[in-house]
């Protein structure tokens, strides 16, 4: 590593190690004034207000990161920039895309930081939040599992109904079966109290089931009842039956591809929102980097009265990238727009806008001015 990168690395560190964690003691102060309340309401100890923080670590690094770098970045290079640092490296032969080589490899560590966090333990943690902030409320613990659940598996016509599910215990309530055949007559129906899971062998075990034939009439030929029923060769499981009611923003990659894999069979529009936040999930790291290319450009300037429209520059671009972003999240959740466009279009754009500006400058050219008709 050469001493130039060295000293342009310790010029961002430090200025990135305040900007992070007074972004995270921000959120804290904030997050306390909206849940303070109800903590206080429900006399809730302290452990478990510890717990409750402790979960949102996560996504709370996923959310901080980007906005850290941004900043600490726009800080140490407008500093060098005040102290006509930048002109003495640029006199000295060295070009505006080589000095930044440094912290492009910081984007890219950031970004796999973020890809970490963000692939199954930042969705979890938001799904947590609400949990828990709704258990604080109510006094007690929501029993685990989905109450009075309906699941149709449309390839296998086969429709289920059950009081409880528990998908972390394998084990469903109350259940009832019903088999269709391809024209939708009932053929066949299983009933039982409890129904389990055995991941070993894929197969459901049915405590006490009554299993009743059905004619094309709908008249029933027989009924009998078997102490303990084995059946293998079902393509449903817990986590599947349970997945058809799932909110796909609190879900990692590996529970998105699944749901997709297993309910391909739904309509495209019910799908979308799944889709569209598996994308989301694959591009969301990559805002690390682009805060690179966005920030440095403004922050590298070569005069002192560029630096306040620098940094109100860049700051505005990171802020209409969140929004144009959350934008077409939102038409990709509604099937108006592919998942790709949805989840990669806002980075491209910002990116391509980015990069251009870092063009500019690293030619010495005058970065364009956008000035509105009529002023």
């Amino acid at each position: 590593m050469r001493i130039l990168d060295r000293y342009v690395l310790q010029k961002f560190a430090i200025p990135f190690i305040y900007c992070f964690l007074g972004f995270i003691a921000i959120w804290l102060v904030f997050d306390l004034s909206d849940n303070g309340p109800d903590f206080i309401e429900a006399r809730t100890p302290l452990p478990l207000i510890l717990e409750f923080y402790g979960t949102q670590i996560p996504e709370i690094i996923v959310i901080s990161l980007p906005v850290g770098a941004l900043l600490a970045l726009l800080y140490s290079l407008t500093q060098m920039s005040r102290s006509n640092e930048i002109v003495a490296i640029l006199t000295s032969g060295v070009g505006v895309v080589r000095i930044i080589v440094p912290l492009m490899f910081v984007g890219l560590l950031l970004t796999g930081v973020t890809w970490y966090f963000n692939y199954e333990q930042a969705p979890h943690a938001a799904a947590i939040k609400k949990q828990m902030l709704k258990d604080i409320k109510r006094g007690k613990k929501k029993e685990p599992g989905l109450t009075a659940h309906l699941f149709v598996n449309r390839e296998d016509v086969r429709t289920w109904y059950m009081r409880r599910i528990r998908p972390a215990q394998m084990e469903a309530k109350d259940v009832q079966v019903v088999q269709q055949d391809a024209d939708g007559n009932i053929t066949k129906m299983w009933y039982t109290q409890e129904a389990k899971f055995r991941p070993a062998t894929s197969e459901w075990v049915f405590d006490r089931a009554r299993v009743v034939d059905v004619d094309l009439d709908g008249n029933i030929v027989s009924q009998k009842t078997v102490p303990e029923l084995y059946i293998k060769g079902w393509t449903e499981t817990p986590w599947r039956i349970a997945s058809s009611a799932l909110n796909p923003d609190y879900l990692g990659i590996g529970e998105l591809k699944e749901y997709l894999k297993y309910n391909a069979d739904f309509p495209e529009a019910r799908l979308a929102p799944f889709e569209t936040q598996l994308q989301y999930r694959y591009a969301i790291p990559w805002v690390c980097l682009l805060v690179i290319f966005i920030a440095a450009p403004m922050g590298i300037v070569f005069s002192r009265r560029g630096i306040l429209g620098g940094v109100a520059t860049a700051i505005g671009l990171f802020f209409s990238f969140v929004f144009v972003s959350s934008l077409f999240l939102a038409l990709g959740k509604g099937s108006r727009i592919t998942p790709f466009v949805a989840a990669w279009g806002p980075m491209i754009l910002f990116g391509s806008i980015a990069l251009g500006l870092l063009w500019f400058r690293a030619t010495n050219r005058d970065l364009p001015k956008f000035k509105i008709p009529g002023f």
